[in-house]
């Protein structure tokens, strides 16, 4: 589907009805990609504390973690649970901000390449899966490229914009292809409106008869219709 009744359609609905999302929430770009690593496997509010941790340790700069002891580092990450794996996936990250040359501002990283390229080096680095990579790009860097999540497969799938067993870069795919090229504002405000549906409305045990997307949606019409009385 597209057009009226494609990711175009879906975005206006969600934006009428929720307004703008301000996402991501962060004091500085590099604290994004900190975000973007922390929040894997765990709830925002989790990261919150952790990156709570890092500011009061005055260690939310790639230099001031590549300085401290990794068991430090650790224990500041905790809250965000598998602390010890996002440990070294952090420092990774750090590595490689400080090996492009960019440490002292890790936003920089967007005028080293194109955003291909910069999407393969990211990949590179030890922790940094696609959702990780293209969450940096768009929130940290703000390139414009799509970022695919399990809240996007699920509605898209409710919807009926997109089948079953799709790989990330097929999903990517079909909503880049509705998108104006070179756009970031729009992937930014479609994904964090779709962040903020799957939280509240598309659950997996799903809320359609308030959702805005329930005049539109398949799941809808077909799984969540009101049962009708018996006859008597």
């Amino acid at each position: 589907m597209s057009g009226e009744n494609g990711w175009l359609a879906v975005f206006r609905t969600l934006q009428e009805a929720f307004g703008p999302q301000a996402w991501w929430p962060a004091q500085s770009p590099f604290e994004v990609m900190v975000g973007a690593i922390l929040t894997q496997n765990t709830a925002w509010r989790n990261v919150e504390k952790a990156i709570a941790n890092l500011r009061a340790a005055d260690a939310l700069s790639v230099a001031a973690i590549l300085t401290l002891p990794e068991s430090d580092l650790a224990e500041l990450l905790r809250p965000s649970g598998f602390y010890r794996i996002k440990t070294k996936r952090l420092l990774a990250l750090c590595r490689f901000l400080e090996a492009q040359g960019v440490s002292a501002v890790p936003e920089q990283l967007a005028r080293q390449a194109a955003v291909p390229a910069l999407r393969q080096d990211l990949l590179a680095v030890h922790g940094v899966g696609e959702e990780t990579a293209d969450s940096i790009l768009l929130y940290a860097l703000g390139l414009p490229v799509m970022v695919v999540d399990t809240y996007t497969r699920r509605i898209g799938g409710r919807v009926g914009l997109l089948g079953d067993h799709l790989s990330y870069t097929e999903v990517q795919a079909a909503i880049e292809a509705e998108l104006e090229p070179g756009d970031a504002a729009v992937r930014n405000a479609l994904h964090a409106l779709l962040v903020s549906l799957g939280k509240d409305y598309c659950r997996p045990r799903p809320r359609c008869d308030t959702c805005p997307l329930n005049t539109r949606c398949v799941y809808a019409a077909g799984q969540c219709r009101p049962r009708q009385p018996e006859q008597p």
